[in-house]
């Protein structure tokens, strides 16, 4: 008979709060087994070892990622909501950092859920195809930059973190038109 709570499902969701508390790369095998109180051959039933983990994390991150920012209104909606989860959720937003693997299509099919609306924040600002691909690789470096400095507490000046990023989005937002303007004219 199974243990309860050991199951695919239940084994991810206690790995997705495991690497929240001490960080994706601290996450082992045999400190999840001691969560469930089982030895870690047992979770080899479940779970395709710390890589099945670490892939479930991803796309449960993603998932959840996708949904935080799916409440957002407009783009500085989208982009607090995104640094609002990865604080929350710090291993999580960890694992969603990879680009995902070929051939994984439920993998691919949590990114997309991102991408979607990234894609939909962009198509307001004017901005499709390649320019889109510019915006979405400017909009994620930005966001994932200031986050990991702000998770590492390298924001040590006498300033309001929220008035920075205010400022990020500001400087985002200038960026982004400017690049649909590019492609406009282009």
């Amino acid at each position: 008979m199974p243990r309860a709570g050991l199951t695919p499902g239940g084994v991810i969701a206690e790995a997705a709060g495991l690497a929240d508390e001490v960080g994706l790369d601290a996450l082992t095998l045999a400190a999840l087994a001691a969560r469930f109180g089982v030895a870690v051959p047992s979770l080899y039933k479940h779970v395709d070892g710390l890589d099945g983990v670490r892939r479930g994390i991803a796309i449960t991150g993603l998932r959840e990622l996708a949904a935080a920012m799916a409440q957002g209104t407009g783009y500085r909606g989208v982009a607090h909501a995104y640094r609002d989860w990865a604080r929350e959720h710090p291993g999580r937003y960890t694992a969603t950092l990879r680009a995902v693997p070929a051939g994984d299509p439920e993998y691919e099919a949590a990114a997309v859920g991102v991408l979607t609306i990234v894609n939909a924040v962009l198509a307001r600002h004017g901005l499709v195809g390649a320019a889109a691909i510019d915006g979405a690789r400017l909009l994620r470096a930005s966001l994932h930059g200031f986050v990991s400095l702000e998770a590492a507490g390298g924001f040590g000046m006498p300033r309001d973190i929220d008035t920075s990023f205010e400022r990020l989005l500001d400087a985002l937002e200038a960026g982004l038109d400017a690049l649909a303007a590019d492609a406009a004219a282009g």
